[in-house]
């Protein structure tokens, strides 16, 4: 009887630490969208998923394309804020949400982008893509060549604002990563996709992102709305030191590309953690150099290494080292030496190159000639 209780109790506690190891997470809630996508911003890796690379019209998410080429022109210096816009008469007859800009009159850049993200104008939008490129078709062949330098391999632009045209289309997934690329490389522009009215020639408008009344803790991206693309949102949300971008498209109404979108976040911050494993250029190992001028080098990785896992699964994590077995000089700054893992259940989910932190000269023909006696013994 003594031994069938301990059998039992042995049994229990097994199935305890088996059921603690696995953690599982709930699956992915139904979102009533033709596709969607839950990517954590600093690691990249997606949460949740429905069809993320079908290609589908993005409506004025499209503005965040502009926006982001605006950027990179102010960036280089080919424009300036300040710039006053004489606005076309294509922008002026501009259909849709408008910012009310006037034929003929001159608008500041400024004015302009605050115009295109705040109140989604789509004459705003085509005035700052006639300054930049000269013509908006013009400046939509930049916008493809943008698209490819990010990767948004399912992407195609045939205009500025995401006006209806059979050969204009996008997906979740390329959406996501060009909002990961507007938060990461322009910060302080970032900071105008939270602001939540907008007025220009007395006219008084609002930022038709509803999130940004729902939730603090919101603060972007963009709405898109057209027939044929239903009602679209890219959104993005920061709590704790972790950042959500959601992706969702073709909703039947401006209700429900908010609340599908507000669910999609709730459930990647209460099931994930976002935690930075290496800092950029930290050393993290050093290994002996043959030849050369010193006998050490420091090894790192290029950019800080963020990993997204179940909650409370932190101290699981499994990192290691893998470093080539025979280093000689010279070795170049950034030369890959080796590799950082990072497992967790024996999967790899981290897999990055350590490369060099400094520049490691020649040793000369003394130096050869040593470290080639020492290793004969080594």
């Amino acid at each position: 009887m003594l031994l069938r209780f301990f059998s039992v109790l042995f049994l229990l506690l097994l199935n305890q630490q088996l059921f603690a190891a696995a953690k599982p997470i709930p699956k992915v809630p139904e979102i009533a969208a033709s596709s969607f996508i839950l990517m954590d911003f600093k690691s990249g890796k997606i949460l949740a998923e429905k069809d993320p690379d079908k290609k589908v019209e993005p409506a004025s998410i499209t503005k965040l394309m502009t926006a982001y080429l605006v950027d990179k022109a102010l960036e280089a210096g080919d424009i300036s804020l300040t710039d006053e816009v004489t606005i076309s008469e294509k922008a002026w007859r501009m259909k849709g949400s408008k910012m009310f800009v006037e034929v003929g009159k001159q608008v500041s850049v400024e004015k302009l982008i605050e115009g295109m993200i705040i109140q989604s104008g789509n004459d705003a939008t085509v005035a700052l893509a006639e300054h930049v490129a000269g013509t908006e078709k013009a400046f939509a062949e930049y916008m493809n060549h943008q698209a490819k330098l990010l990767g948004m391999d399912n992407s195609q632009f045939k205009n500025s604002t995401g006006w209806p045209h059979k050969e204009h289309y996008s997906t979740a997934r390329d959406i996501a990563i060009l909002s990961q690329a507007i938060i990461r490389d322009y910060p302080e522009s970032y900071r105008l996709y939270s602001v939540k009215e907008y007025t220009f020639n007395e006219i008084r408008q609002f930022n038709r992102n509803r999130l940004l009344w729902r939730d603090s803790s919101v603060d972007g991206l963009k709405t898109g709305h057209t027939e044929a693309a239903g009602y679209c949102l890219a959104s993005s949300a920061e709590k704790d030191n972790m950042r959500l971008i959601s992706v969702v498209l073709g909703t039947k109404s401006d209700k429900a590309r908010t609340r599908n979108s507000q669910t999609l976040l709730n459930y990647g911050f209460r099931f994930y953690e976002s935690n930075r494993l290496y800092k950029a250029k930290e050393t993290l190992k050093t290994a002996k150099v043959w030849f050369g001028e010193q006998d050490q080098v420091s090894l790192g990785v290029q950019r800080d290494v963020f990993v997204t896992i179940a909650r409370g699964r932190y101290k699981e994590l499994d990192a290691s080292v893998e470093i080539d077995p025979e280093i000689t000089a010279p070795v170049a700054f950034g030369q890959e030496l080796g590799r950082l893992v990072v497992k967790l259940d024996d999967v790899v989910i981290v897999s990055q190159p350590l490369v060099a932190m400094q520049a490691i000269n020649d040793g000369g023909l003394v130096k050869k000639a040593m470290d080639s006696i020492k290793m004969l013994f080594e």
